[in-house]
């Protein structure tokens, strides 16, 4: 790929950049009186405009048919008007959640009289390059006005009409209020646009990536701007030998077909030998019966009941994340084995175990190095809504300031404020 950017596309992204910046100094000074009135004013607009934006999301849909794109990816372009009931419903939970900003982290009075603390700030300026999903458009608007950020928002091709109707709806919303219409910025063109985004060191404080690993992996790789990693979701469910195996099979059935196109819908199951013959049968029945397109190994294939297909699972397979009715299943013989295929293939998302032994438990919770680990529960869990975060911004896999399901504190930094009555050192 070349390195060389059209100037005409720099210059327009930087002035984008410039424009977002302006906005945010505005958006750092508002009360969340005033921030949340804001929110409730869009979550109004959104569900006004749901005729508009359903329009435009079919011109994205037919575009997509046409090309015969997966069913997984056409799923998370749909935009219908009980979805958008959804995605106005999150900005309304924002709007009740506290504000970072102005939140005191630690403080003290120092021995020579100094009092100084540590307070949440906005980042500044963020940047949000994801793929073919509307609901992100709004939930990064949302999660970027209650944390005082502008945001500037890079969403895909498939997305494109859908994306520019609900940014329409919102900045007239901001100006109608008296707001910036800059705080939330639609960045359109090539991929040249996206990567002049990703070397606007300087003008954009924070990238964050949301969509599959290629995506994620082309960020990390070319930006110069601060990147918060989102990761893909490559999740497993071990049913250990001390499951509770109706239990199990719930958890399983839910973290797999409930909303397979999501990151954290499960793609391996993997199952304790000790009860692999009194498991996998029905499972695997079940999941079939669901639709689930299935992997196995050798024992996985030789538990499979009569008129269950079951293919030989692959090293590629176990590797895949699927965002599909497609999973991988495998017989491991004990929790340490069960560990050891997580290490490999894991992208520390989320990792769950199902089990009544509290002993094999507090071993997944402390040897599993994920986003998040479940004890006897779905995968789907893991998701800033679920967790009473609001909407969230994205599930990031790093270590780094941010870990797990992104919200409004993740979206703040911090300043240190001294204040003193003539001290000098």
């Amino acid at each position: 790929m070349s390195t060389l950017i059209d100037d005409a596309v720099t210059t327009h992204v930087e002035e984008l950049a410039r424009c977002a910046r302006e906005a945010s100094r505005a958006l750092a000074l508002l009360s969340r009186a005033d921030k949340d009135a804001a929110l409730l004013a869009m979550a109004d607009a959104v569900e006004a405009g749901a005729q508009r934006v359903v329009e435009a999301n079919e011109r994205d849909l037919a575009r997509v048919r046409e090309r015969g794109l997966p069913a997984g990816l056409i799923d998370r372009l749909r935009l219908d008007e009980a979805r958008l009931a959804g995605i106005a419903d999150a900005l309304r939970q924002v709007a009740t959640l506290p504000d970072p900003v102005g939140e005191v982290v630690r403080g003290s009075t120092l021995p020579n009289g100094l009092q100084i603390r540590q307070v949440g700030v906005p980042l500044g300026v963020v940047g949000i390059i994801y793929e073919a999903r509307p609901n992100v458009t709004v939930d990064a608007a949302g999660l970027a006005l209650k944390s005082g950020n502008a945001v500037i928002l890079r969403g895909g091709s498939a997305a494109e009409h859908g994306n520019e109707a609900l940014v329409e709806l919102l900045r007239e919303c901001l100006e109608a209020r008296g707001l910036p219409a800059d705080a939330v910025c639609l960045l359109t063109g090539d991929r040249d646009a996206a990567r002049a985004l990703m070397r606007a060191h300087g003008l954009v404080d924070v990238i964050i990536p949301r969509g599959g690993a290629d995506l994620i992996a082309t960020v990390v790789r070319e930006s110069i701007v601060p990147v918060i990693e989102t990761g893909s979701g490559n999740v497993h469910v071990y049913v250990h030998s001390a499951a509770d195996l109706d239990k199990a099979r719930a958890i399983v059935m839910n973290s797999k077909t409930q909303r397979p196109s999501v990151c954290n819908a499960a793609e391996t199951l993997l199952v304790d030998a000790a009860v692999a013959d009194l498991f996998l049968p029905g499972m695997l029945a079940d999941l079939a019966g669901a639709g689930v397109v299935l992997h196995g190994d050798a024992a996985t294939r030789a538990a499979a009941p009569e008129g269950v297909a079951v293919d030989e699972a692959t090293e590629e397979h176990f590797d895949t994340e699927f965002h599909a009715l497609e999973m991988s299943v495998a017989v491991v013989g004990d929790i340490d084995a069960a560990l050891a295929h997580v290490r490999r293939y894991s992208t520390g998302h989320t990792e769950a175990i199902v089990t009544e032994s509290r002993g094999a438990a507090r071993r997944w919770t402390a040897e599993i190095d994920a986003a998040a680990v479940m004890v006897n529960a779905s995968t789907r869990f893991t998701d800033g809504g679920e967790f009473g975060f609001g909407a969230e911004i994205g599930i990031s896999t790093q270590k780094l300031h941010a870990r797990g399901p992104m919200a409004l504190p993740e979206l703040t930094t911090t300043k240190w404020i001294v204040e003193g009555d003539g001290q000098t050192r």
